[in-house]
Protein backbone atom coordinates (compact mmCIF):
# COMPACT_ATOMS: atom_id res chain seq x y z
CA UNK A 1 0.00 0.00 0.00
CA UNK A 2 1.29 3.43 -0.89
CA UNK A 3 0.85 6.60 1.15
CA UNK A 4 -1.62 7.84 -1.46
CA UNK A 5 -3.62 4.59 -1.14
CA UNK A 6 -3.65 4.94 2.65
CA UNK A 7 -4.81 8.56 2.48
CA UNK A 8 -7.57 7.65 0.01
CA UNK A 9 -8.69 4.76 2.21
CA UNK A 10 -8.68 6.96 5.30
CA UNK A 11 -10.65 9.69 3.51
CA UNK A 12 -13.21 7.16 2.26
CA UNK A 13 -14.33 6.70 5.88
CA UNK A 14 -13.49 10.11 7.37
CA UNK A 15 -14.45 13.65 6.39
CA UNK A 16 -13.46 15.58 9.53
CA UNK A 17 -10.55 17.95 8.90
CA UNK A 18 -9.45 17.87 12.53
CA UNK A 19 -9.31 14.07 12.50
CA UNK A 20 -7.43 14.22 9.19
CA UNK A 21 -4.86 16.60 10.69
CA UNK A 22 -4.51 14.19 13.61
CA UNK A 23 -3.85 11.32 11.19
CA UNK A 24 -1.21 13.44 9.44
CA UNK A 25 0.36 14.33 12.80
CA UNK A 26 0.59 10.70 13.85
CA UNK A 27 1.96 9.77 10.43
CA UNK A 28 4.70 12.41 10.66
CA UNK A 29 5.68 11.38 14.17
CA UNK A 30 5.70 7.70 13.22
CA UNK A 31 8.01 8.55 10.32
CA UNK A 32 10.31 10.45 12.70
CA UNK A 33 10.53 7.52 15.11
CA UNK A 34 11.05 5.04 12.26
CA UNK A 35 14.03 7.09 11.14
CA UNK A 36 15.29 7.22 14.73
CA UNK A 37 15.15 3.42 14.95
CA UNK A 38 16.40 2.68 11.43
CA UNK A 39 13.02 1.28 10.36
CA UNK A 40 10.90 1.85 7.24
CA UNK A 41 9.31 5.33 7.56
CA UNK A 42 6.82 4.63 4.76
CA UNK A 43 5.44 1.53 6.47
CA UNK A 44 5.31 3.21 9.88
CA UNK A 45 3.75 6.31 8.34
CA UNK A 46 0.95 4.33 6.70
CA UNK A 47 0.09 2.78 10.05
CA UNK A 48 -0.03 6.30 11.46
CA UNK A 49 -2.46 7.40 8.75
CA UNK A 50 -4.77 4.42 9.23
CA UNK A 51 -4.73 4.11 13.03
CA UNK A 52 -8.10 5.86 13.58
CA UNK A 53 -9.82 4.73 10.38
CA UNK A 54 -13.10 3.84 12.11
CA UNK A 55 -13.17 6.65 14.68
CA UNK A 56 -15.37 9.17 12.88
CA UNK A 57 -18.06 6.62 11.98
CA UNK A 58 -17.90 4.63 15.21
CA UNK A 59 -16.46 6.74 18.05
CA UNK A 60 -18.20 4.62 20.71
CA UNK A 61 -16.96 1.42 19.05
CA UNK A 62 -13.48 2.60 18.11
CA UNK A 63 -11.32 -0.22 16.72
CA UNK A 64 -14.25 -2.65 16.57
CA UNK A 65 -14.82 -1.97 12.86
CA UNK A 66 -11.27 -1.10 11.83
CA UNK A 67 -10.12 -4.69 11.11
CA UNK A 68 -12.93 -5.29 8.61
CA UNK A 69 -12.41 -1.91 6.93
CA UNK A 70 -8.70 -2.56 6.59
CA UNK A 71 -9.04 -6.20 5.47
CA UNK A 72 -11.51 -5.19 2.73
CA UNK A 73 -8.80 -2.88 1.41
CA UNK A 74 -6.20 -5.66 1.50
CA UNK A 75 -4.20 -4.19 4.37
CA UNK A 76 -1.46 -6.40 5.81
CA UNK A 77 -2.37 -8.22 9.05
CA UNK A 78 0.72 -6.76 10.76
CA UNK A 79 -0.65 -3.28 10.08
CA UNK A 80 -4.06 -4.28 11.38
CA UNK A 81 -2.49 -5.59 14.59
CA UNK A 82 -0.54 -2.35 14.98
CA UNK A 83 -3.70 -0.27 14.49
CA UNK A 84 -5.51 -2.33 17.13
CA UNK A 85 -2.62 -2.10 19.59
CA UNK A 86 -2.82 1.68 19.89
CA UNK A 87 -6.09 1.30 21.79
CA UNK A 88 -4.74 -1.17 24.33
CA UNK A 89 -6.41 -0.87 27.76
CA UNK A 90 -8.92 1.65 26.36
CA UNK A 91 -10.82 -0.02 23.54
CA UNK A 92 -8.64 -2.97 22.52
CA UNK A 93 -7.06 -5.95 24.22
CA UNK A 94 -4.18 -6.11 21.70
CA UNK A 95 -1.06 -5.27 23.68
CA UNK A 96 1.59 -3.22 21.86
CA UNK A 97 4.52 -5.63 21.76
CA UNK A 98 6.59 -4.60 18.76
CA UNK A 99 8.61 -1.38 18.73
CA UNK A 100 6.39 0.28 16.13
CA UNK A 101 3.25 -0.63 18.08
CA UNK A 102 4.73 0.80 21.28
CA UNK A 103 5.55 4.06 19.52
CA UNK A 104 2.02 4.36 18.10
CA UNK A 105 0.51 3.59 21.52
CA UNK A 106 2.68 6.29 23.11
CA UNK A 107 2.46 9.13 20.63
CA UNK A 108 -1.19 8.95 19.56
CA UNK A 109 -2.48 11.11 22.40
CA UNK A 110 0.81 12.99 22.78
CA UNK A 111 0.30 14.59 19.35
CA UNK A 112 -2.90 16.13 20.71
CA UNK A 113 -1.12 17.58 23.73
CA UNK A 114 1.65 18.98 21.51
CA UNK A 115 -0.92 20.55 19.18
CA UNK A 116 -2.86 22.10 22.05
CA UNK A 117 0.34 23.46 23.59
CA UNK A 118 1.43 25.00 20.29
CA UNK A 119 -1.96 26.66 19.86
CA UNK A 120 -1.63 28.33 23.27
CA UNK A 121 1.65 30.03 22.34
CA UNK A 122 1.66 33.57 20.97
CA UNK A 123 3.17 32.23 17.73
CA UNK A 124 0.54 29.43 17.45
CA UNK A 125 3.41 27.49 15.91
CA UNK A 126 5.51 24.37 16.34
CA UNK A 127 8.62 26.22 15.17
CA UNK A 128 9.46 27.65 18.59
CA UNK A 129 7.82 24.98 20.75
CA UNK A 130 10.14 23.46 23.35
CA UNK A 131 9.87 20.26 25.36
CA UNK A 132 9.72 22.37 28.53
CA UNK A 133 6.53 24.08 27.30
CA UNK A 134 4.83 20.73 26.71
CA UNK A 135 6.00 19.48 30.11
CA UNK A 136 4.61 22.62 31.79
CA UNK A 137 1.20 22.02 30.18
CA UNK A 138 1.53 18.30 31.05
CA UNK A 139 1.44 19.27 34.74
CA UNK A 140 -1.69 21.41 34.31
CA UNK A 141 -4.43 18.81 34.75
CA UNK A 142 -7.19 21.02 33.35
CA UNK A 143 -5.24 21.61 30.15
CA UNK A 144 -6.24 19.11 27.43
CA UNK A 145 -7.90 17.11 30.16
CA UNK A 146 -8.86 14.37 27.70
CA UNK A 147 -5.21 13.48 27.08
CA UNK A 148 -4.29 10.44 29.15
CA UNK A 149 -0.88 11.40 30.52
CA UNK A 150 -0.49 8.10 32.39
CA UNK A 151 -0.93 6.20 29.15
CA UNK A 152 1.75 8.33 27.44
CA UNK A 153 4.14 7.84 30.36
CA UNK A 154 3.43 4.10 30.37
CA UNK A 155 4.17 3.98 26.64
CA UNK A 156 7.46 5.85 27.02
CA UNK A 157 8.45 3.43 29.76
CA UNK A 158 7.54 0.43 27.57
CA UNK A 159 9.68 1.96 24.82
CA UNK A 160 12.56 2.33 27.27
CA UNK A 161 12.79 6.01 26.38
CA UNK A 162 12.85 9.11 28.56
CA UNK A 163 9.60 11.09 28.31
CA UNK A 164 11.48 14.27 27.37
CA UNK A 165 13.03 12.49 24.39
CA UNK A 166 9.65 11.11 23.30
CA UNK A 167 8.21 14.64 23.43
CA UNK A 168 11.21 16.08 21.54
CA UNK A 169 10.94 13.51 18.74
CA UNK A 170 7.18 14.07 18.58
CA UNK A 171 7.67 17.82 18.15
CA UNK A 172 10.36 17.20 15.52
CA UNK A 173 8.06 14.90 13.56
CA UNK A 174 5.17 17.33 13.67
CA UNK A 175 7.38 20.23 12.60
CA UNK A 176 7.97 18.48 9.27
CA UNK A 177 4.32 19.06 8.38
CA UNK A 178 3.58 22.17 10.45
CA UNK A 179 2.04 24.00 7.48
CA UNK A 180 -0.39 21.12 6.86
CA UNK A 181 -1.42 21.32 10.50
CA UNK A 182 -1.88 25.11 10.45
CA UNK A 183 0.93 25.30 13.01
CA UNK A 184 3.69 26.85 10.89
Amino acid sequence: MTREDALALYRSYNSSESLYRHALSVEAVMRRFATEYGEDPDWWGIVGILHDIDYELYPQEHLKHAPDMLRKAGVDERMIRAVLSHGWTICSDVEPMHRMEQVLFTIDELTGLVTATALMRPSRSLSDLEVSSVKKKWKTKGFSAGVNRELIAEGASRMGMDLDRVIRLTIEGMRTIAADLDLA
